[in-house]
């Protein structure tokens, strides 16, 4: 495991994930995904893929586009609620709780889900493959007290 970066909980962090977080979603919907639609440096470091959650605030009713690492598992697609291993759940899984029909963005292609968070055995099953896509993910799991969740897109 990596050592956890000081400083990962300040304001600060949280301020800048969501300056770039935006900047990506802008770059992925000009280009169609073709920019955007992968994280990592190609022949340098392993490449994972990125897809577009659109979701609705829980609060404000307003709509939101939040850029995640993805994994496919047949019909269903599934994301992590890491925020870098911060100690809350994001934004973004608090809307899918309170509003779990979404929108998920594939490059151009656009298609309906239903989102759940992953019962322990699906977590159980899922978590390693994700942990394969994306190591990083099991450093995050080890900087946090609370269990990061797996959500299950699933269509509708």
């Amino acid at each position: 495991m990596k050592t956890k970066p000081k400083g990962l909980d300040a304001d600060w962090v949280r301020y800048l994930l969501r300056y770039v977080g935006g900047a990506h979603v802008r770059i992925y919907e000009a280009t169609g995904g073709r920019l955007g639609g992968r994280l990592g440096i190609p022949f340098v470091l392993p490449t994972v893929p990125i897809l577009l959650l659109e979701h609705v605030g829980r609060k404000s009713g307003n709509g939101f586009t939040t850029p995640l690492v993805y994994l496919e598992d047949d019909a269903d697609v599934v994301v992590v609620a890491s925020q870098g291993g911060r100690p809350h759940d994001p934004q973004w899984y608090r809307n899918l709780l309170a509003g779990p029909d979404v929108t998920v963005r594939v490059g151009r292609a656009r298609r309906p889900v239903r989102a759940q968070t992953a019962s322990p055995e699906e977590r159980a099953r899922l978590w390693p493959r994700l942990v394969d896509l994306y190591a990083d993910f099991d450093s995050y799991q080890s900087w946090t007290d609370r269990e990061i969740p797996v959500v299950v897109l699933s269509p509708r």
